[in-house]
């Protein structure tokens, strides 16, 4: 069987979950499960820290595994990333009082807190700047008005926190972080299926199918507003002077397009969700 290392808490858990179920895989039912095997489909999942993926990926005690890229890089794990699963996106920035510094050079010799020192240090290090590291659990924010540190490293979002805490953001972006499917050494029997699988609901969360009727003579220009992955299919109606399309489309682009085919003629434009796809 395939061993799958997946998030047992935190904001990777729910949605991780929820993208293996779409994918046809049988998760667990009761969240103090540890270990689900799903026979059906050659795999058997195991319910883990997110921070403790990579390493247990990387040691081969496990095949791969759903984990965050940030934890991937701070764990100095062996794991490496397969694929970009778009979701639980982060990103992370220097923040220090007001004034203080400006570019990565001001922070030599500085106390930096993060939860994060493995990626932190390796960061500073391509640049040529040495720090001291203060590694904390979390709420990194209050470190500096506590006096533990002079700044820190630490997820931005909108930066209110920061700003709450009297910190302002400088320097540039340390990571941008995502949600990552990744492996161990070799490629085990099962992980192309769970690749491609995972894939496929990444393509019916990012598109949909656009079904509309226009007439014949307006039909390349149709076509050219809504070109589709490779090419529409159009049928022939009743009318001879009408024909059916149907066309995948980007779902952030869907309103839009309905509105250009409305203006050019089409009629009937109905959308329908994608549930799962092999491209």
């Amino acid at each position: 069987m395939l061993r799958i290392a997946v998030p047992n808490k935190g904001m990777l858990s729910e949605t991780a979950a929820q993208m293996l179920f779409e994918a046809g895989y049988t998760g667990r039912r009761d969240p103090r499960d540890l270990v689900v095997a799903d026979p059906r489909n050659g795999v058997e999942f195991f319910y883990l820290r997110p921070r403790d993926i990579a390493t247990y990926v990387g040691s081969g005690a496990l095949d791969v595994g759903i984990t965050g890229r940030d934890l991937l890089l701070d764990s100095n794990s062996s794991a490496t990333e397969i694929a970009s699963l778009d979701f639980g996106d982060s990103t992370f920035r220097f923040a220090g009082p007001p004034g203080r510094f400006q570019t990565l050079a001001d922070l030599a010799g500085a106390r930096v807190a993060t939860s994060f020192p493995g990626l932190v240090a390796s960061f500073l290090a391509t640049h040529g700047v040495t720090v001291d590291i203060v590694t904390l659990d979390g709420a990194v924010e209050s470190a500096v008005q506590l006096g533990v540190a002079d700044a820190v490293a630490d997820v931005v979002s909108t930066g209110s926190t920061l700003r709450k805490a009297g910190l302002e953001i400088f320097g540039p972006v340390i990571l941008e972080s995502t949600a990552v499917l990744i492996r161990g050494g070799e490629e085990k029997p099962g992980v192309a299926t769970l690749l491609r699988r995972l894939q496929g609901v990444l393509v019916a969360r990012q598109y949909v199918l656009m079904d509309y009727d226009v007439p014949v003579a307006l039909l390349d220009d149709a076509c050219s507003l809504a070109p589709g992955i490779e090419s529409p299919t159009v049928s022939s109606l009743h009318d001879p002077e009408w024909v059916a399309v149907r066309v995948m489309i980007p779902r952030a682009d869907m309103n839009n397009v309905m509105d250009e085919l409305y203006r050019l003629g089409a009629r009937a434009i109905l959308v329908s969700p994608i549930h799962n796809a092999r491209l």
